[in-house]
């Protein structure tokens, strides 16, 4: 059976080359500011990114007064969050690491972001991680899951290879991107498992309907509470 990379190298081939994410994702913004505790000062509420990049989530998040920590496959995504975080003189505790085996305490967090990192490996390795992530998420934290969608036009351009996920995808928003796992919902409630309560689970479909089905960009944006 073929074995999938619990990351893409393509990520660290990007963030050596100069890719640079600058700004938060307004959908981390959302869910942060939405669901944090309210009983407590954002000094005392910690948070998790996956897949951080170079940062742009930490930088909103530590701007804040949250506890930022972040965790990414790639050591020049890292270098670069790390370099900019400090220039910014905001905290952040950073790690380069695989997702699958968080080098972090139990219950540590109140909650957790996932912006398509994710997806981008296969669904066997996703479980292994969403596991981790209720192994360090506080009992009752909260989990933002944000794979890319089977309804996603890039899905038909490329090769089915197991588990959900596609590889060298040669058309729609996803070409450069690497292996890309697309989520049914039913796909989406089996890897969370038996760990999370879905609080609530939207599809994002975008693009024209009278275009080129190739171009049609959607997403799962999933709230879930560690049980």
């Amino acid at each position: 059976m073929t074995r999938h990379p619990a990351a893409d190298p393509i990520w660290e081939q990007k963030y050596s080359a100069g890719h640079l994410q600058r700004y938060p994702w307004d959908c981390v913004v959302s869910f942060v500011f939405r669901h944090a505790p309210r009983d407590r000062p954002h000094q005392e509420v910690s948070i998790l990114e996956v897949g951080c990049g170079t940062g742009s989530n930490l930088w909103f998040m530590a701007r804040e007064g949250f506890q930022a920590t972040g965790i990414d496959a790639s050591p020049s995504a890292i270098a670069v969050a790390r370099a900019r975080l400090a220039a910014a003189s905001l905290p952040v505790s950073l790690h380069v690491g695989n997702f699958t085996k968080l080098p972090l305490p139990d219950q540590q967090f109140d909650l957790a972001v996932d912006r398509v990192s994710l997806t981008c490996v296969d669904q066997v390795l996703a479980r292994q991680a969403i596991k981790e992530l209720g192994r360090v998420l506080k009992p009752g934290g909260l989990l933002f899951f944000n794979p890319y969608s089977a309804m996603h036009g890039s899905r038909l351009s490329g090769e089915p290879a197991g588990q959900g996920l596609v590889m060298h995808i040669n058309a729609g928003t996803l070409v450069g991107c690497g292996q890309i796992c697309f989520y049914s919902k039913r796909d989406v409630l089996d890897v969370l498992g038996d760990d999370f309560e879905v609080l609530s689970c939207r599809h994002l479909q975008e693009g024209d309907p009278d275009g080129p089905a190739e171009e049609i960009h959607a997403e799962w944006r999933v709230i879930a509470r560690k049980r």
